[in-house]
């Protein structure tokens, strides 16, 4: 079996959307040095994410987009009709220094980790996960749509089927909107419920390739297994894709500010650890995560899984240093645990009768 490759790039190093944006923290790099600190992070398994060029993130992206979101960088400022047309300069996705770099490189690392996986093998590529952003606009605090140019690229490899799964806290609501109708591509999320984009309802099929699943307020780590177990994976299993997606958002981890979901960080480790069964390939990447964190810890043990390290009990001192160097806003030093150890005790609870109401309509769309 190949080993498994981590993707990293200096330009996430100091780069934030603003002081007073949900991405003022620093997250890949949190994940960078905790996993170096480890010691899970060796010159062997890392490659440097390139850039994607402009040719290239046209694949999905209008040219006006494209051209427009280099101005933007280029001149750090936007017209008003600009940002009417094409979302930038917004509350969400505001100008910055590297507004265009810095997502140009996430897709770059999509599109290496599918070269990567040719053959089979697994990537994690944290900088990735922007699953929002529309062809002629940034959304959501995406600028460029990763999964969808990656998931394009491995098509173009000659896959015939690639399953996509979403357990950001946000639905995909860019993803389902490229690959409506297809036959080539599974679009699997679940996500909170009435929370934006409000998009992705039980109802919504996408042209019969989504499968959506909203979830309550306070979805646990036993719902979230039963989810996993009832729905992910039979709806994966019965497509036999070439390659598995998964968008490992860490927004649904019940410390993130930005949604309401209850989640440890073990649903996420679960998840890798099940679909990486289902494929000869895959490919995690990031996505949402705004607590700086239980992000870098979530991803981190992501990342051990994949590579199959032992997890300690209790971090070694470098560890924590890395953990407790990091600094938020909206609050001081977290409680202790989200300094010392990398995965969370379980949150589990009831699963509730709605949502296995819920899981059973997707079920019927399978035959079971």
């Amino acid at each position: 079996m190949q080993t498994p490759l981590f993707i990293r790039s200096r330009i996430y190093r100091g780069s934030v959307y603003g002081s007073q944006h949900p991405l003022s923290i620093q997250r890949v790099p949190a994940v960078t040095d905790l996993c170096r600190a480890l010691g899970w992070l060796t010159p062997d398994v890392y490659r440097t994410s390139p850039r994607a060029k402009p040719a290239a993130l046209t694949g999905f992206h209008t040219e006006d987009y494209i051209a427009a979101l280099m101005r933007a960088e280029d001149q750090q400022s936007v017209s008003d009709a600009v940002r009417t047309r094409h979302g930038l300069g917004t509350l969400s996705n505001p100008v910055f220094p590297e507004m265009y770099r810095r997502p140009a490189t996430a897709v770059g690392g999509g599109l290496l980790a599918a070269e990567l996986v040719r053959g089979g093998g697994v990537v994690h590529n944290p900088g990735g996960g922007q699953h929002h952003g529309m062809p002629d606009c940034a959304a959501g605090f995406c600028f460029l749509n990763e999964p969808v140019l990656t998931i394009r690229r491995l098509l173009t490899m000659g896959l015939s089927r690639v399953a996509y799964v979403d357990i950001d806290a946000h639905h995909g609501d860019g993803v389902q909107c490229a690959f409506e109708g297809s036959e080539e591509v599974r679009v699997i999320s679940v996500h909170e419920a009435r929370r934006w984009p409000f998009t992705g309802a039980l109802e919504d099929s996408g042209g019969g390739a989504a499968w959506n699943l909203p979830v309550a307020r306070g979805f646990n780590d036993t719902e979230f297994a039963f989810v996993l177990n009832e729905m992910i994976l039979p709806a994966v299993e019965a497509f036999a894709p070439d390659a598995v997606f998964l968008q490992c958002g860490a927004d649904a981890l019940a410390e993130d500010p930005l949604a309401r979901l209850s989640l440890s960080n073990q649903s996420h480790v679960d998840a890798v650890t099940a679909l990486r069964a289902l494929s000869p390939r895959l490919i995690v990447s990031g996505g949402g995560g705004y607590n700086p964190w239980s992000t870098a810890r979530c991803w981190s043990a992501v990342w051990g899984t994949l590579a199959g390290h032992e997890v300690p009990e209790v971090l070694p001192t470098a560890a924590q240093d890395v953990l407790r160097t990091l600094t938020w806003r909206r609050k001081g030093q977290p409680e202790e645990a989200l300094l010392t150890t990398l995965v969370d005790a379980p949150r589990n609870g009831e699963i509730s009768p709605d949502l296995r109401a819920d899981v059973a309509v997707l079920r019927a769309r399978l035959g079971h």
